[in-house]
């Protein structure tokens, strides 16, 4: 039961392949989040009980009545879940202040001015063409990264709150929300970095 796709090195360049970027995002959310029916049977035991041929007395799907075991649920917890979306959570706010910072070694930099300079240039009669006035610079890449991160977090919110419905379910936790449970989570575990 794996669930942690391996730590990225945090660099700009990460930040700014988004392929790369989402690779790591979709292969993390694939082991963990999207299995997480799987990762939780896993904690159940069965054959240590036996096996009990009235389950196959039924056709069709079977609801999962049974309820995993608290110590079970709360190492899984504490063991697999957390740190993969603490993992996740490190990864976006690292590329979120790259964004925001300035990007002086930007490769379409040279590329935009001159785009810019030939638009200013550029005559322009709406009434022969009235789209000749239309131009579309080019996005420098922080804001490209800024989008990007804007639309992995809401991603990440909507499958924690479903993985974390999912573990309500089937562990009986209490009515918590998943950011609670993490953030009480992180305070707990916290560790000072070195600098």
């Amino acid at each position: 039961m794996s669930g942690q796709a391996g730590r990225p090195q945090l660099t700009p360049q990460l930040c700014f392949s988004s392929a790369t970027l989402r690779d790591f995002l979709r292969l993390s959310r694939s082991s963990l989040d999207d299995s997480i029916s799987q990762q939780l049977n896993a904690l159940v035991r069965p054959a240590g009980q036996g096996f009990d041929p009235a389950s196959t007395s039924q056709l069709g799907p079977r609801r999962l009545g049974h309820i995993i075991d608290s110590r079970s649920c709360a190492a899984f917890k504490e063991k697999i879940l957390f740190p993969t979306w603490q993992a996740r959570s490190d990864v976006l706010n690292y590329c979120a202040v790259v964004a925001t910072s300035p990007d002086p070694d930007d490769p379409d930099t040279t590329l935009r001015e001159a785009e810019t300079e030939r638009d200013r240039q550029r005559i322009v009669d709406e009434r022969l063409d009235p789209y000749s006035g239309r131009f579309f610079p080019r996005e420098p890449r922080t804001e490209i990264l800024t989008n990007l991160i804007r639309q992995e977090r809401a991603i990440e919110n909507i499958v924690r709150r479903r993985t974390w419905a999912t573990i309500q379910e089937r562990c009986g936790e209490g009515t918590s929300e998943w950011e609670a449970a993490f953030h009480a989570w992180a305070k707990k575990s916290w560790v000072p970095r070195a600098s």
